[in-house]
């Protein structure tokens, strides 16, 4: 099957990755049909807008009226237009921890209920998932729907590695991985793809390969950072800072070095590895390892509370009236997304403790938890005790500190990411604490 220059690609769900990637199949010169069910979302591309909060999208969302680009609300008019439809939605998980998959049903519903009578269409998921999922989640609807697997459909798999506020790494220059039962098809999709990346593209095999292959990828960035997170607990206690500990094994050639924080966010790294440890699960095999590294990193932004706490109390803070100022919010530098951040079990945390919570992010108009005095601008900050440092945004390490102090009622700061000049912040009057740093 052919899918060349002249493939009309459908994207449904434009978010942090759907967006991009209908971008970069149009900028490869494809027709293109961007779909979701975001009226809002819906709206402002259609106008040329960004709806998501990656700056790097700025500006390159096609204007109204360009050639080769459309936009609806409606599935069913984009799979009658297209060649290859590609699923970028959602996969997070519920509060219990455990997979939703209900996005991923409901857009192959869309999806197959769409095929015309008599045409074949290619349908591709990107969202991570666990081995197995695309199958057992979209052949039955195939079943339902009358369509035949190879016949009219054939369901493919293409994880996503799109990395916000990342230029270096955007959809057009990083390598993808295809999966796919029928070798033809999924070698036709390495050359559709080729026109999107400039990296390698490689065809895997079964799409459980490819589905293993994503959801692994950040499961290993959980551990190393569950590592240094951990480390970052143990070696103060011994007197020792975990960052010089880790620069010094840095030296080693085959050292991978990763940095503590007061948590991990987003929407790949908190939530893949449940999908691994579910995964596991279905076939009765434990997932100990993965789920030690979850639990570590769930846990730093109590961590953090509970030190910021007793550094309040050491400084003879009254613990009825204990203000802290999070700067920062959403869960990565120079992204405006709050999805899975650590700031916000981390507020809570301080805010059940009994502390006023306040907080600031350039980025964010909204998406604050409930109960958190939000600051438009750090100019508006003032009377706290202590600034945490949840986010190391450009504008936040460039804040002018000097005059912060001056707003200050008690001049502590935390370094939540170890990025601060620590040092300029000490002569400028600040007592200087940091994550994995001995309390001296």
């Amino acid at each position: 099957m052919a899918l060349g220059a002249a493939s009309k690609v459908a994207v449904v769900g434009l978010g942090y990755v759907g967006l991009p990637t209908a971008i970069g199949f149009h900028d490869a010169g494809h027709d293109v049909w961007g779909v979701d069910v975001a009226a809002r979302t819906v709206r402002l591309v259609r106008e040329g807008k960004n709806p998501t909060g990656d700056p790097d999208l700025d500006g390159l969302v096609p204007a109204p009226g360009t050639p080769r680009w459309h936009v609806t609300d409606s599935t069913h008019e984009a799979v009658q237009h297209c060649d290859v439809v590609l699923v970028t939605v959602p996969t997070p998980i519920g509060r219990d921890l455990e997979p939703d998959l209900s996005y991923v049903e409901a857009a192959g519903r869309a999806v197959f209920a769409a095929v015309p009578e008599g045409q074949h269409r290619t349908v591709v998921l990107e969202s991570t998932v666990y081995p197995g999922v695309t199958a057992a989640v979209w052949l039955p609807l195939l079943d339902e729907y009358g369509l035949e697997h190879g016949r009219d459909v054939t369901i493919a798999y293409c994880p996503e590695r799109f990395n916000p506020g990342d230029a270096a790494h955007g959809v057009r220059s990083v390598a993808r991985v295809i999966g796919c039962a029928d070798p033809a098809v999924g070698e036709a999709l390495v050359d559709l793809y080729r026109r999107l990346t400039t990296e390698e593209v490689r065809y895997v095999g079964s799409i459980e390969v490819a589905e293993a292959a994503k959801v692994i990828e950040n499961v290993q960035r959980d551990l190393n950072i569950a590592l240094v997170n951990e480390l970052a607990r143990i070696l103060p206690a011994m007197g020792v800072d975990v960052e010089d500990v880790l620069s010094a094994a840095a030296t080693k050639w085959n050292f991978h070095r990763y940095t503590p924080g007061v948590g991990v966010g987003g929407h790949c790294i908190p939530v893949d590895p449940y999908y691994m440890i579910e995964g596991a699960a279905n076939v009765g095999v434990p997932a100990n390892l993965i789920s030690a590294a979850r639990a570590v990193n769930r846990s730093m932004p109590m961590h953090v509370a509970n030190e910021v706490r007793g550094l309040l109390y050491k400084a003879g803070v009254p613990a009825d009236d204990n203000r802290v100022l999070l700067m920062g919010w959403s869960y990565k530098a120079e992204v405006g997304d709050p999805r899975e951040t650590p700031a916000e079990p981390l507020a809570e945390a301080l805010m059940d403790m009994g502390v006023h919570v306040g907080a600031w992010d350039p980025y964010l108009d909204g998406g604050f938890s409930e109960g958190v005095q939000v600051h438009s601008t750090l100019e508006d900050a003032s009377g706290y005790d202590l600034v945490i440092l949840v986010t190391a945004h450009k504008a936040c390490l460039e804040a002018d500190w000097s005059a912060l102090k001056g707003r200050m009622r008690t001049p502590i700061v935390y370094d939540g990411r170890r990025v601060l000049d620590t040092a300029r912040l000490d002569e400028l009057g600040w007592k200087v604490f940091a994550i994995g740093k001995p309390v001296v």
